[in-house]
């Protein structure tokens, strides 16, 4: 008889991920079938690849490496990696799958592990790279991580680490911003507007209670026309007020970037120039780029990177005993990953073959699969989110198009 579960959330603990129990069971009965044909002990090379990104992006963010790290430490495998926050293509300049990840060993020491490890990286690369794609957009405007709401609560502290290391300046959750070593940043909900009952007083209130560090953003959609109400709170607050936020319901908005041009209008025309506006509601890569170019200054973007499409990766057996094999539609063999950094151009090769040179600059290109795991052992400390993010920004800098 099955026992029923009687947790009070669904969601595994970490010691359950740990022990692989999050796996799918084909895995578990051929780890059985296996051991009892006496085969425990085959060698292998897998790979985790994509052959295509969701909505056609022609490039993704690696994420999710630091938390597969602490999934396969203690195994008794190799694992190469592209460092977390890696931008990556399904395929090289000659159309041939990026393995973003190496594993090397016992089948049998890593079988179970499949599932958590591609759902550690699927979903976190999914929304770090809608966050890099609004960060773009953005240009070196503010962006806030609002999506928590949209998802599990017990996934908040990944979703804002994902933001945080695709681009995004600060993140909303408590929990999410503890794990960055942040503050969480916020405004002020409907909510409060609605039980104090007055837009003004709400302000007011807000102006009088929080601590000085928090900037005064006050919301103006609540019951008047959001140029009106800009203007109530930029009377009502003066010099105190740092910034509107905008949350007009999609069905008031109309045409929203004239909404931003006017309260910009209303606002600079009676002195308050240095007051900053804020939008938030719905929004996405396409969007904020339109967005941006009204006038807005600072976005606060929930649903499109907390729900992002996933990264469909896969991990597949490449090499058994030291010889090449694959499956149909996968190409067997000990790989390397070849990059230009002043072009982003990548070429997939045979391990042992020599450095190609970039076929549109000439200039030298490097490996781009380190060492995560020797033996099971951390190969080096991992880096900070603050460092990922610089070079997640930096890579955006060199992107084209």
């Amino acid at each position: 008889m099955i026992r029923v579960n009687t947790r009070k959330f669904h969601i595994a603990t970490e010691e359950e991920i740990k022990n692989a129990q999050t796996s799918d069971v084909y895995f578990e009965r051929t780890k059985e079938i296996l051991e009892k044909e006496g085969l425990s002990d085959i060698h292998v090379t897998a790979e985790i690849t994509t052959g295509s990104l969701p909505k056609n992006w022609e490039w993704g963010i690696l994420a999710g490496i630091e938390e597969a790290s602490h999934l396969l430490e203690g195994l008794n495998i190799r694992v190469r990696s592209f460092p977390e926050g890696t931008l990556f293509r399904p395929v090289d300049s000659s159309g041939v799958r990026e393995p973003v990840m190496v594993i090397e060993g016992r089948y049998l020491d890593f079988c179970l592990y499949e599932t958590p490890l591609l759902g550690l990286l699927c979903q976190a690369s999914g929304i770090a790279t809608m966050a890099s794609r609004v960060r773009r957009a953005a240009g070196t405007k503010t962006v806030f991580s609002f999506g928590i709401r949209r998802a599990h609560p017990a996934l908040a502290p990944m979703i804002d680490r994902a933001c945080y290391i695709g681009g995004f300046d600060a993140v909303s959750s408590m929990i999410g911003a503890k794990l960055l070593g942040k503050s969480p940043t916020g405004t002020m909900p409907h909510s409060l507007i609605i039980a104090i009952g007055d837009q003004i007083r709400a302000w007011k209130s807000f102006d009088k209670y929080m601590p000085k560090e928090v900037p005064r953003i006050a919301l103006v959609d609540t019951y008047y026309d959001e140029k009106t109400e800009s203007i109530m709170a930029a009377q009502a607050l003066g010099k105190s007020l740092y910034g509107v936020r905008l949350d007009t319901p999609s069905s008031r908005r109309g045409n929203f970037q004239e909404i931003i041009r006017e309260v910009r209008w209303e606002l600079d025309s009676r002195g308050f120039k240095d007051v900053k506006i804020f939008v938030s509601g719905g929004l996405d890569d396409e969007s904020v780029r339109t967005l941006s170019e009204a006038g807005a200054d600072g976005f606060g973007v929930g649903t499109s990177v907390s729900n992002a499409p996933v990264v469909d990766f896969a991990l597949d057996i490449v090499e058994k005993e030291g010889k090449p094999v694959a499956k149909r539609g996968k190409l067997g063999g000990k790989k390397e990953v070849w990059r230009c950094d002043k072009c982003l151009l990548d070429y997939v090769l045979l391990e042992g073959e020599p450095s190609p040179s970039c076929s549109n600059c000439g200039n030298k290109t490097k490996p781009l699969l380190d060492k995560l795991l020797e033996s099971g052992r951390p190969s080096g400390p991992l880096p900070a989110p603050d460092k990922i993010r610089e070079q997640v920004i930096d890579q955006l800098r060199k992107l084209t198009a």
